[in-house]
């Protein structure tokens, strides 16, 4: 990520924070009207703790999130919801999809399908964020997010140093 142009930098800040700010702003004052309504966001468990190679990416999921819950504290005197749901690695559709690479030891991957339907839940019971991932790594995302340092020590182990270039690199293109 360190090689990125300022225009790289703002495609990724633009697709990942950018845009679910300012789309979230078309519906919600009508939904504000109704006094009913919800706001649900893909966000990513990049956005709970970092990991290597994806800096920009993490900054702007930490965002998203930030934004979301907040968003979710002005909004809930209204009636309308918000939720962010931060998916871990997915298999056969979206970003880590497309990069060929393998997750990491010990991870997993989840369906879409499974992506969506927690994406229902989330709307349904109003739930403020929903992680969807295998337990191991949904663990590992609250550590991380409490426990950085260490954290880091264990990505370190556990991920090849390949790994997150492979899926960066991969993904240059759209970039």
């Amino acid at each position: 990520m360190l090689g990125c142009s300022p225009e790289q930098i703002d495609r990724a800040l633009d697709v990942n924070l950018r845009a679910p700010v300012l789309l979230a702003r078309l519906p919600a004052p009508r939904m504000v009207t109704a006094g009913r309504g919800h706001l649900a966001m893909i966000g990513s468990l990049s956005g709970r703790a970092a990991s290597p190679g994806a800096s920009h990416y993490n900054a702007a999921k930490f965002g998203l999130r930030g934004f979301d819950l907040g968003l979710r504290q002005d909004l809930h005197p209204s009636g309308v919801g918000v939720s962010v749901i931060q998916p871990g690695f997915v298999r056969d559709a979206g970003m880590f999809a497309g990069t060929g690479a393998a997750a990491p030891r010990g991870t997993g991957t989840v369906s879409p399908e499974r992506v969506a339907m927690k994406t229902l839940h989330a709307i349904e019971r109003n739930r403020a964020e929903v992680n969807v991932a295998p337990l191991p790594l949904r663990l590992g995302s609250a550590v991380g997010s409490l426990f950085p340092a260490p954290a880091e020590n264990v990505q370190r182990r556990a991920i090849s140093p390949e790994a997150p270039h492979r899926i960066a690199d991969a993904q240059r293109h759209k970039r």
